[in-house]
């Protein structure tokens, strides 16, 4: 099973390694303890949200590029971790909102792609 806190964790560090930066340096500017961010970046602690914006900030990076490490990295991973691995497929019928931000994602429904196509017409049609 992967655990989020830790691939967390490994991309934190992979960032403040880039910037060639010591535990030290991040945790006094993010204001969190040397100790407490050492666990985060090892995978033993769950970080908050405040805390993760507060670390972020003090790598000068943006919360959505380590997220998108760690999207990635769950990628990775994941599908030999999970039963059925899931995909987003448009809902027939279902309306569409044009205008808002992710708009290619209204209307969407999570299917599992490992069914027959058959199977997994059903279980869109039925939601």
């Amino acid at each position: 099973m992967v655990l989020l806190r830790r691939v967390l964790g490994d991309e934190l560090r992979r960032q403040r390694l880039r910037q060639h930066r010591t535990l030290r340096e991040v945790s006094s500017a993010a204001r969190v303890s040397l100790g407490y961010l050492s666990e985060v970046e090892r995978g033993q602690k769950e970080a908050s949200s405040e805390l993760l914006s507060s670390i972020c900030g003090a790598l000068d990076v943006p919360l959505s590029v380590v997220l998108r490490g760690v999207s990635a990295e769950l990628a990775l991973v994941e599908p030999a971790s999970t039963p059925a691995a899931l995909t987003v497929a448009a809902v027939p019928g279902a309306p569409v909102e044009s205008e808002r931000v992710g708009s290619e994602l209204a209307g969407a429904e999570l299917v599992p792609t490992d069914l027959p196509a058959a199977e997994a017409d059903v279980v869109a049609s039925a939601a």
